[in-house]
């Protein structure tokens, strides 16, 4: 009688290399990341509940959301986009080389990069004071109120230097493995500007007191990562040598394309303040609030990558592709299922999460309706936003200059202004916001599409066909949400998002989508330690 067949054991998981973070930690550091990222956007919901309450959507809070074009523009430029992909690899590929000798390749990027960074963002920040008419003039050509446009640009000019500083240390101290400060700084930000809204009075300083507060907010940024970071850098360094990657040099060809990108990328701010800007009073005010709840979703979703950028970059600067592609697909799409449900539930029941959050004081119910209608049109770019802030980090990781982001971006911030340009007149505020999702869309199956190609190779095709699966689920999860949002919205909202959240996982499971099966098995320990508690 024949030997029975003998099962074939499955090949082993990778091992992961010695020097990178234990799963445990990097689990860790994203919980933390998203506990403080979920008070930074709590703050955030506060910060414009406030200012809706005590401005409402008019002429003065057009005039500030002008100037906060300013921060919103240098937090992507200098926080979360430009600086990061650039000093994250280059730190990286400095902590691949230590050797804990006095020619600390760390130190020496410090001295090479820090000085630099402050004396030319401190220039820029005196040019802006100084030219704020003419930038107001074209930013919102035709605005009311262009002098309270230009004080508020004056104070928010300040987040130019402060931004950068803060950006330097949210990347330095990631590539350390330190996340907790870095993840503090919109926390800190937002109560700067709640703090000054409070204390200055409303009636005498008017949205200048919200300017004011994002100059302090800007610098609290800063406080609460400086003294992290100066202790960090004092400490003496460990011999690490993961690889044999060569001294970072931050050379304008590798810096370049990072800047192009993160520059067109947040251009799509500037487009919708100037197509909107001879809109009807309020348009912009609209655009503002459904643009900062519809992003929340985003936000908590990317906080992944943010964690695991630094991971990426290491592997690559040891020499292990292989370790940075399973962390990156694995992120992409867990950052995919997060934003989808968001998505979903923005979509389901934007009428009555607009009036739960703002419906109060200057802000009345036909702003509400404004702000619904445009928030929902938000939701629909949410999956390419998240796809192109997750996707440009696998560009970018390697620290070598790529300018195919930038070319993509280039196009979709084209294509963004040319429907905007047509779709304002017609559909208002909510033709521009959908100028924007077609735009971010484009440009991130294009980032998609070329992926395979560049540093982090990317298994394009499977991401695509799990995303669609993704997709697929959310649209049914929106019907869902839609039909259980009804009622008065302190009702409307949980019962809502309990409708998509079940819906999501249920037909994401029937169509076999990634990720979303493991999650709902990961779940069972934790009931059975629940019930075994009880």
């Amino acid at each position: 009688m024949a030997d029975a067949p003998q099962p074939v054991a499955a090949p082993p998981r990778p091992a992961e290399p010695a020097w990178a973070p234990s799963g445990r930690l990097l689990a860790r550091a994203a919980a933390l990341t998203a506990a403080l990222t979920a008070l930074g956007a709590l703050l955030g919901l506060v910060r414009d509940q406030l200012l809706a309450h005590t401005f409402g959507a008019g002429t003065g809070t057009d005039a500030f959301l002008v100037a906060w074009t300013v921060p919103e523009f240098a937090a992507t430029l200098l926080i979360e986009d430009g600086m990061a992909l650039v000093l994250v690899p280059a730190f990286a590929a400095a902590l691949a080389r230590r050797t804990g000798g006095p020619d600390d390749p760390v130190h020496a990027l410090v001295r090479a990069t820090l000085p630099r960074t402050v004396l030319g963002m401190s220039a820029a920040t005196g040019l802006l004071v100084l030219t704020a008419p003419w930038l107001v003039g074209v930013l919102a050509p035709g605005l009311l109120e262009h002098r309270l446009a230009v004080d508020c640009t004056r104070w928010t000019a300040t987040c130019l230097l402060t931004f950068a500083l803060a950006g330097y240390c949210s990347a330095a101290l990631r590539a350390h493995g330190r996340f907790l400060a870095p993840a503090a700084i919109y926390a800190a930000y937002n109560t700067g500007i709640i703090t000054a809204v409070l204390v200055l009075d409303p009636g005498e300083w008017g949205v200048r007191a919200a300017a004011a507060g994002v100059a302090a907010g800007g610098a609290l940024m800063v406080l609460v990562q400086a003294p992290v970071l100066w202790r960090r850098l004092r400490t003496p360094a460990a011999v690490v040598r993961a690889g044999s990657a060569a001294a970072p040099r931050l050379v304008l060809a590798a810096v370049a394309p990072v800047i192009v990108f993160a520059v067109c990328r947040q251009s799509q701010v500037l487009v919708e303040r100037f197509l909107a800007a001879p809109l009807p009073a309020g348009a912009i005010s609209h655009l503002n609030y459904a643009q900062k709840v519809a992003q929340l979703p985003m936000v908590l979703s990317l906080m992944l990558c943010t964690v695991s950028f630094p991971v990426v970059a290491r592997a690559l600067a040891a020499g292990d592709p292989d370790t940075a592609r399973r962390r990156a697909e694995r992120d992409l799409l867990l950052a995919g299922v997060i934003v989808l449900t968001g998505a979903a539930t923005v979509v389901a029941a934007a009428p009555q999460i607009v009036a739960l959050l703002f419906q109060r004081g200057a802000f009345d119910a036909a702003d509400t309706a404004a702000t619904a209608a445009v928030m929902r049109v938000y939701a629909l770019g949410l999956l390419g936003q998240t796809l192109v802030g997750a996707l440009v980090r696998c560009y970018f990781s390697a620290s070598r200059p790529l300018w195919y982001p930038a070319v993509v971006m280039l196009g979709g911030i084209a294509v963004t202004a040319a429907a905007g340009q047509a779709w304002a007149g017609p559909w208002g505020a909510a033709g521009i916001a959908a100028a924007n999702a077609l735009g971010i869309t484009l440009s991130a199956a294009l980032l998609l599409a070329g992926v395979r190609r560049q540093s982090v190779p990317l298994d394009a095709r499977r991401l695509a066909l799990g995303l669609a699966r993704l997709t697929a689920a959310a649209a049914v999860a929106t019907g869902a949400g839609w039909w259980c949002a009804a009622g008065p919205p302190p009702l409307a909202v949980p019962l809502a998002c309990a409708a998509v959240t079940a819906a999501f996982t249920a037909t994401a499971c029937l169509l076999r989508a990634p990720v979303v099966p493991t999650l709902v098995r990961s779940a069972h320990p934790f009931r059975r330690r629940a019930k075994a508690r009880s």
